[in-house]
């Protein structure tokens, strides 16, 4: 009985079609080894516009308050860039993100000023009535995320301090990104959550000589107490309740509606925006007369009510 020939991988001819396929397949492996070699790896730089105001004008000037100093956001932007470039010598810069908040998420000039520079994208959450941002926080771990998911980003440097933000950095470092912590120097303890530290890749800390070139005071506008006669009382109470009507039509009511719980009392940013307005509006200083400043808030007070 004569012996079978086997089948399969004994047949030279199989052999040498499978020893060609392998070859194939090492050269096309070889190809793209070699073209991921030579991509280089990019980065993303998140900045929270919201951190950055309150930490600089703090560092720089001694307050949080947007409305007492001014910054240069584009300098600022372009020093973090500049220091991205040094810190990732081989990495291309993707595009800076710049989360802020607006009333209604529309855009003010600041903000549309720093839209248009280049490699730049304003993304907005809210404003409420409080002046608190709301919605930043997840506009950056949703980009932050999506980035990291389609491989977009190897490096991410955010600029923020808030605990709600330790998602964002999970989220990305699940898909294999680098998330570097970067802050601003506090002048006493820490203006980052701590949680949020132990998450990250790096940290690196950016001190008064950084910043005091991108923040400057603006003068405080004064108004003489002689400057007319005392307005009375009554004609403070109706300036507040004017106030309130522009602010519901600006506003809107919903954000308006959110201080109610809150009377008699004013949140401190929203009582000092009042009486800046006031002040303005009546060309002269309310300050050092408690009464008129009771009846300004009263006047705000009876219009808001009225409305709800």
């Amino acid at each position: 009985m004569d012996d079978a020939q086997p089948s399969g991988l004994s047949d030279p001819t199989d052999l040498a079609r499978i020893s060609a396929r392998l070859d194939r397949t090492n050269e096309l492996l070889t190809r793209v080894l070699a073209e991921v070699a030579k991509t280089p790896s990019t980065h993303a730089i998140f900045v929270d516009a919201g951190y950055v105001y309150a930490a600089a004008g703090l560092l720089v000037t001694g307050t949080e308050d947007r409305r007492s100093f001014d910054l240069d956001a584009e300098g600022l932007i372009e020093a973090f860039i500049d220091k991205a470039r040094t810190i990732f010598a081989d990495s291309r810069l993707l595009r800076v993100y710049w989360y802020d908040g607006a009333r209604r998420r529309i855009h003010t000039t600041e903000q549309q000023s720093i839209a248009e520079l280049p490699d730049v994208k304003v993304r907005l959450g809210n404003l409420n009535a409080n002046n608190q941002q709301k919605g930043v926080d997840s506009l950056i771990r949703t980009d932050l995320e999506s980035l990291a998911r389609h491989r977009a980003i190897s490096d991410a440097a955010l600029v923020g301090g808030d605990e709600d933000l330790v998602s964002a950095v999970e989220a990305a470092q699940g898909y294999g990104a680098r998330v570097h912590l970067w802050g601003i120097e506090a002048g006493d303890g820490r203006n980052q959550a701590e949680p949020l530290l132990w998450e990250v890749d790096s940290q690196r800390t950016f001190d008064l000589d950084f910043c005091k070139p991108y923040v400057t005071r603006r003068p405080v506008t004064t108004y003489e107490q002689e400057n007319g006669p005392t307005p009375k009382r009554e004609e403070v109470r109706f300036l507040g309740a004017q106030i309130a009507a522009k602010w519901l039509a600006e506003r809107g009511r919903q954000e308006l509606g959110e201080l109610l719980p809150g009377r008699p009392y004013l949140p401190g940013p929203v009582d000092q925006e009042l009486l800046v307005e006031a002040e303005r509006m009546l060309q002269r200083s309310l300050r050092g007369h408690s009464d008129l400043r009771r009846s300004l808030r009263d006047g705000f007070w009876q219009h808001l009510q009225s409305q709800y």
